[in-house]
């Protein structure tokens, strides 16, 4: 379980919470509260990738090692690639993305992640978890996954899917009993050598009209294993308001 890494993509812009990422938690900022949860993983190593000079120094101030990386990445997982050529990782080292406002993260998931990528030929691992309720399978805000018997992404969808046409056409109110509905958790696991190579994998259609960025490495014919964590995970920090909670938290 040993040796892997853990990168933390970390943007200063944000259109809801601007400067997010030195956002004041209990006298650290944000990003370093994640690094240090992501720090009692089995992780040998946590990088912040970063596009300002500001979370640069807020990093060094507070023992986190970080990169910076250029301003004009599309997504965190161009941003790791970069990272990861950055840091001459080999093809074959385990590679996990935790997001930048994720400072309640559970370290076990990531050991989790670590190692499902460890267990398979998978190019990309990530997690989910089972809806219960039948308003989630229908809210678009909520990222759906349809999984293979031996748990492998199918496709992931803002759609309720898989859909019980039957069933719904009867009641959409509760879901039917047995329906293998999951959740998509955002926290991914990359081989180093994939990320080299999907730097330079143009977006499919499938990817820009669900705006899902995972449909990529679906569209162009690379695996993505899932793992199905027993809850969900603590929520990350989107608004004011989330950051207010998890201000609380610490502070509690």
């Amino acid at each position: 379980m040993s040796g892997f890494i853990v990168v933390i993509p970390a943007r200063l812009a944000s259109s809801r919470l601007p400067g997010k990422p030195l956002a004041d938690i209990a006298g650290k900022p944000m990003v370093v509260r994640v690094a240090e949860q992501a720090a009692k993983s089995r992780a040998a190593r946590v990088v912040v990738a970063t596009d300002h000079a500001d979370i640069l120094a807020a990093c060094a101030a507070h023992g986190v090692e970080a990169v910076l990386t250029r301003e004009d990445h599309a997504s965190g997982t161009d941003r790791l690639a970069e990272v990861a050529a950055k840091l001459a990782l080999p093809a074959d080292a385990r590679v996990v993305n935790v997001q930048g406002d994720e400072p309640l993260i559970d370290p076990a998931l990531i050991d989790r992640l670590a190692a499902l990528l460890e267990e398979t030929d998978a190019p990309v691992a990530t997690l989910a978890h089972a809806i219960h309720d039948a308003a989630d399978h229908f809210n678009p805000n909520i990222v759906k996954v349809a999984l293979d018997k031996q748990g492998r992404a199918l496709y992931f969808s803002r759609a309720a899917i898989p859909y019980a046409r039957d069933a719904y056409a009867a009641d959409r109110s509760a879901l039917p009993a047995g329906l293998p509905v999951y959740r998509h958790i955002g926290l991914y696991g990359y081989r180093a050598g994939f990320l080299a190579d999907y730097a330079n994998l143009a977006p499919g259609p499938l990817e820009q009209y669900e705006a899902l960025e995972q449909l990529r490495v679906l569209w162009h014919g690379y695996s993505i294993m899932v793992a199905v964590a027993s809850e969900a995970p603590a929520a990350g920090v989107d608004t004011p308001e989330d950051l207010e909670r998890v201000r609380r938290l610490f502070a509690a």
